[in-house]
């Protein structure tokens, strides 16, 4: 019965960007997508989100998670959303699903960390692929409200 859920969620034809997508975390992007030359060329395949350590992941997009786990020593996490579109969010403190489950638009599905190694900014780098190849997150996101990026400091008079 699940499988029939979950592709019941999910398009089968290839889908393009629709900017519909909720964003992971709420913050600043603050490293931009820059496509490699060639498949295994230097590049940044997706874009770094400003994030507190242990802030919720949320999905972007409903799915079913085709990777939990570790690389590398670093937590990732792959949903695909059908018509041939995977998000992937990388260096994560802690996952709160596992291969297999059905997600939704705006679930937790884990913790943010530190970034890239040697980032000094923590932050949460959510990758695109379409059809294999990477593809510009920002084409998929949804418009972030600037009240989503306020933090109020405390006031003592």
């Amino acid at each position: 019965m699940l499988i029939v859920v979950a592709l019941s969620i999910l398009p089968a034809s290839p889908v393009r960007a629709s900017g519909s997508w909720a964003w992971p975390v709420n913050g600043a992007v603050i490293r931009a997508f820059d496509p490699p030359d060639s498949p295994y060329g230097p590049g940044h395949r997706g874009i770094d989100i400003a994030a507190p350590l242990g802030a919720p992941v949320r999905a972007p997009a409903a799915g079913v998670v085709t990777f939990a786990g570790n690389v590398g020593g670093r937590l990732f996490l792959t949903v695909d959303h059908g018509g041939g579109l995977l998000s992937t969010c990388s260096f994560l403190s802690s996952l709160l699903v596992h291969k297999g489950d059905v997600v939704m638009r705006g679930q937790p599905v884990a913790l943010s960390g530190t970034g890239h190694p040697g980032d000094t900014t923590p932050n949460v780098h959510l990758g695109v692929r379409l059809n294999g190849v990477y593809v510009d997150p920002l084409d998929y996101l949804g418009s972030l409200s600037v009240v989503d990026l306020i933090r109020l400091a405390s006031f003592a008079a």
